[in-house]
């Protein structure tokens, strides 16, 4: 799709040529900042839920949107230019858990609504900002059996997904996202069915948004969960001519590195995005991951000197302060371009 089909963020490819945009970090990490309780969660809408609801962060946006819009400002303060919605798990599917699915689509509409409202004030004329519709992999998986004796066996099919899924973008497009970020790819059906209902809903509305599609591997055997090599999974998805194609989350940077430059080899038509988690979990740390924002920025910086990337920003783990520190290193360096002579040769090698 070129930048003229785009009716929302149309200036974002020019700026992606132009510079190595900063994505926000975890919004996870930082809602655990706030120790918030039960009653948090439940607020006064839902204290007679029959069902624990605490970690259920999509319910925020009901019950404690001042967090949320605290949330988005601070990484809008230390340099993102794209934040994604509070919408990773807001789909009828993962509600189930909760008993909460027939809300999914206010939850986005509203998750929205705060980010925009948020970007809205932190753009300016010079430097705008663009909001990110979170589409998250959601708890089940269309390609892998949950019962080990019966590999057929699956507990979701492509239909119910892509009914989600189009659930929750209808909602994020009427709450004022600029862009959808379909994020944390485990299962390539999964993201398929997140395609088909971009598509569906862009064809039905009229309205073209930029997609970002961003995988996750999940070990060292550089596949994601459901096998497929990086290079494979990009020519499984290239057909929905993303904005961007990238990974996140799973491994961290150090250990992301090979795939992200083996992305970046083979996926020369499009731009590319990587937020990595802070390093490997550890539960002893306060936020889940060890490492501080000078490491995290120091190996994203390695990143941009590599001529890997055009959209760089942090998942688990990361806070304001590794977004700081990843957006002060990577804008000393060009960002990724296929048209640049810099790149032939690493194109072809």
């Amino acid at each position: 799709m070129n930048s003229e089909d785009y009716t929302r963020a149309r200036a974002l490819p020019a700026i992606l040529q132009r510079r190595i945009v900063i994505l926000d970090g975890a919004m996870g990490t930082m809602i655990q900042r706030y120790k918030l309780s039960e009653a948090d969660y439940r607020g006064e809408r839902f204290k007679d839920h029959p069902k624990d609801l605490k970690g259920n962060n999509e319910l925020l946006q009901f019950t404690r949107p001042d967090v949320i819009r605290e949330i988005h400002a601070a990484y809008l303060a230390a340099g993102a230019d794209i934040v994604e919605t509070n919408t990773f798990g807001a789909t009828s599917v993962a509600q189930e858990d909760y008993g909460l699915a027939p809300l999914a689509r206010e939850m986005n509409v509203a998750a929205a609504r705060i980010a925009r409202e948020a970007v809205d004030a932190a753009s300016t004329p010079d430097r705008p900002r663009f909001v990110a519709g979170a589409l998250g992999p959601t708890p089940r998986t269309a390609s892998i059996s949950p019962d080990v004796n019966d590999p057929a066996a699956r507990n979701v099919t492509f239909d119910e997904l892509k009914d989600a899924y189009l659930e929750q973008a209808s909602g994020l497009l009427e709450g004022g996202a600029d862009l959808f970020l379909v994020e944390t790819i485990f299962d390539t059906l999964n993201a398929k069915a997140a395609i088909f209902a971009l598509d569906e809903l862009m064809e039905s509305t009229g309205e073209r948004l930029p997609v970002i599609i961003s995988g996750t591997v999940t070990d060292a055997s550089g596949r994601i969960l459901s096998g497929q090599t990086v290079s494979a999974f990009w020519h499984s998805v290239r057909h929905a001519r993303p904005i961007a194609i990238g990974l996140n989350c799973a491994l961290g940077a150090a250990l992301m590195r090979p795939y992200v430059e083996e992305l970046s080899k083979v996926a020369s038509g499009t731009f590319i995005s990587c937020y990595p988690n802070a390093g490997l979990p550890n539960p002893m740390s306060e936020t889940g991951f060890d490492e501080t924002p000078d490491v995290t920025g120091a190996l994203m910086e390695d990143f941009a000197k590599a001529g890997f990337l055009n959209i760089a920003g942090g998942c688990c783990g990361t806070t304001p302060e590794h977004i700081a520190q990843i957006a002060r290193r990577v804008s000393a360096y060009r960002p990724r371009c296929r048209s640049d002579a810099l790149f032939s040769d690493l194109m072809a090698a």
